[in-house]
């Protein structure tokens, strides 16, 4: 890994990860009351998972980033991997670092170009905050095909658009700022409600079938709505976008035993989404709703279709009480109706193609820090679960956020592919001035011969 500042210190076996994990019952009378209570909740003890996922490794990994003001409250989340068109050695992984702006990365780990989060653009305004990232390929502009990286700017409740060439990776300059000056807010109706960011949070591209400009579905944080936006070019060859369809996803659920059962977690807030992948096959989407599960979602030339959930969190269902003091979740209860793979936060998804057709999703189980994997296409069906565990090359990964993967032979290193994932606490420890570990995070690299896709 980079060298980092500071002092390494030994690593403790676990530090407690503050992402919310568990939830409450209510009867149904009390739903509409209750529905405050959905939303980012701290962290509480996760259900035991048996048996052992089996264990793979990471053959690179990224600079360590901090989150704090010596690191410029960088926060690792969110990977993409752009595939270079010519030598696939050349491809770049990208990762988004929150308040840290973005990061692009050889397949070595090694920095390319770091692209800063833009400033506040005025007084008592929110400044850029990058949360997610994806790559669009062969989009048309001004008579010529790019390949973009699409960005969620949480702070300010917008699309960022960066063209690569990756031709300019020896000059350390493979991004290109696309964004229309004027790019429209995404969810928000003024500006003084950016401040409460509820804002463009988790993010997916979507090709035109038809081919032309691609979609763009983009998740709204705190909130369950899931919008579609279309991509569109200005007379000055920026880009822009314009909206297309919304659609919630649920706050309460019924329950078989009778009641209404509503994810538990600060007032005001409801069960976001942040992780979504398309299926470029079926044109589908899979959204990880974090304190439930995964959602199926029908793309049409009209929008976005009828939601189905496919896979339910462990915690689906469990009682638990959510304590204002201590911002965390008790649990009080269990639930017959919780799910078998994941524990919440249900994170990161992304869809590995086969040769043959097969198209397994990988999703991020950031509560117990897994990978599980399914089969989509003809129905769902779970196939495993794995860990990335310390190696001599890189420590392993926990509680995970984004990933993201490709079958595409990327050289010599990577001849199956790459999956790459979002590490929340990267190793080893480093302490800052006044003794204290410094919040670090990075992205590592997996070689997908490591892992059984079957």
């Amino acid at each position: 890994m980079s060298p980092n500042s500071g002092a390494p210190v030994a690593r403790p076996l676990a530090r407690l990860h503050s992402r919310r994990t568990l939830t409450a019952s209510l009867s149904s009378a009390a739903v509409l009351g209750a529905l405050c209570l959905a939303g980012t909740l701290p962290a509480v003890a996760s259900p035991d998972r048996t048996p052992k996922a089996p264990l793979v490794t990471a053959t690179v990994e990224t600079r360590a980033v901090f989150d704090d003001e010596a690191g410029n409250n960088a926060d690792a989340d969110d990977p993409a991997i752009w595939v270079a068109p010519g030598n696939r050695s050349d491809s770049l992984v990208l990762g988004s670092l929150k308040n840290g702006g973005l990061d692009a990365y050889d397949l070595r780990g090694r920095l390319v170009q770091h692209v800063d989060a833009p400033a506040a653009p005025g007084e008592d305004l929110e400044s850029s905050r990058f949360n997610n990232v994806d790559i669009a390929t062969g989009v048309r502009i001004t008579g010529q095909k790019r390949d973009l990286a699409i960005v969620t700017d949480r702070g300010r409740d917008r699309l960022r658009f960066y063209a690569i060439d990756g031709s300019g990776a020896r000059y350390g300059k493979v991004l290109h700022d696309l964004t229309a000056a004027d790019a429209p807010r995404l969810f928000s109706p003024d500006e003084a409600a950016v401040e409460e960011q509820a804002t463009g949070y988790g993010l997916a591209v979507r090709p035109d079938p038809t081919g032309g400009l691609p979609y763009v579905v983009v998740s709204q944080r705190h909130r369950t709505t899931v919008g579609i936006f279309r991509l569109a070019v200005t007379s000055e060859g920026r880009l822009t976008y314009t909206p297309v369809d919304t659609v919630a996803l649920p706050t309460a659920f019924p329950l078989s035993g009778g009641g209404s059962w509503v994810p538990c977690g600060e007032p005001g807030e409801d069960p976001q989404v942040e992780g979504m992948v398309v299926d470029t096959v079926s044109d589908v989407l899979y959204a990880a709703q974090e304190d439930v599960g995964v959602w199926r979602v029908p793309l049409g030339r009209t929008g976005l279709g009828k939601p189905v959930l496919v896979e339910r969190v462990r915690e689906f269902g469990a009682s638990a009480t959510y304590d204002p003091e201590t911002e965390e979740c008790t649990v009080t209860g269990t639930s017959p109706a919780s799910g078998k793979h994941l524990t919440a936060d249900a994170e990161g998804l992304t869809i590995a193609y086969a040769r043959n057709g097969d198209r397994t999703l990988i999703a991020s189980s950031q509560g117990d820090s897994t990978f599980s994997t399914f089969r989509i296409g003809r129905g769902w069906r779970y196939l495993d679960t794995f860990e990335v565990e310390d190696s001599a090359a890189s420590d392993g990964v926990q509680h995970s956020d984004g990933a993201a993967v490709v079958t595409t032979p990327l050289g010599r290193d990577y001849p199956r592919g790459l999956l790459v994932t979002h590490d929340g606490e990267n190793g080893p420890d480093v302490l800052d001035a006044d003794g204290e570990v410094r919040a670090s995070t990075n992205f590592k690299f997996v070689d997908l011969r490591r892992i059984t896709l079957r």
